[in-house]
């Protein structure tokens, strides 16, 4: 098998020049940039569950101990989980730290979501502009008759344009794509299991919030 017929560079510019093109144009430099960013974040752990969980457990005993009134606010490196906790000892409340934990959960499901479709996107791009670069091979075909080598040079380009497209598709952008998804969904679920945690350790330090009570009306008889 000889695998430099495989390579064209003139094939492999327009399908990945063309899907890279047409990404941007359809989904903007906003979205790609998130696409770019989800991909860069598959190479390292985007989220250390039990680091975080170390650190939160410092101030889980410290709330135990001296309650939540006099535990002073202190970071643990995560922002997103500085943020919550910063919340709860503000508002003394379970349901402050919930709803900053929401708030975050929306903001990265969104960004996430962007990305997953950008890449989606740009995987159904790839095999058109592999049927593009085809039909762009089908072009040079010489038009004052059939010359052997100039058919078979032409055979040869429309079809490793074609074996691009898909491969591109199939091989890198999808499952890319499926890959930031996979992350996403992990990085969410260890989240929600240190929050749910975090509110099940604090509840019992929260101060009791008194509720005033109805006093009924005399009526005069």
């Amino acid at each position: 098998m000889n695998l430099a017929s495989l390579l064209d560079p003139v094939s492999a510019s327009i399908v990945v020049g063309g899907t890279l093109l047409a990404t941007v144009l359809r989904c903007g430099t906003g979205d790609c940039g998130q696409a770019l960013a989800g991909i860069g974040r598959l190479g390292s752990k985007r989220f250390d569950a039990s680091e975080a969980r170390s650190e939160l457990a410092v101030k889980v005993q410290q709330i135990q101990r001296e309650g939540v009134l006099r535990v002073q606010p202190a970071h643990s490196g995560d922002r997103e989980f500085d943020e919550a906790t910063d919340r709860l000892i503000g508002t003394r409340s379970v349901a402050g730290l919930l709803e900053i934990h929401e708030a975050n959960k929306q903001r990265r499901l969104a960004a996430d979501g962007q990305a997953i479709r950008t890449l989606a996107q740009a995987a159904d791009l790839a095999p058109v502009f592999g049927l593009a670069a085809t039909l762009f091979s089908l072009t040079q075909l010489p038009a004052d008759g059939i010359n052997k080598h100039a058919y078979m040079g032409a055979i040869s380009m429309a079809v490793c344009a074609t074996l691009y497209g898909l491969l591109l598709a199939n091989l890198v952008l999808a499952p890319l794509a499926r890959a930031v998804e996979r992350a996403a969904a992990e990085e969410e679920s260890e989240r929600q299991k240190i929050v749910d945690w975090l509110a099940k350790q604090v509840a019992g330090a929260m101060p009791a919030r008194v509720r005033p009570q109805l006093v009924p009306e005399k009526l005069s008889a």
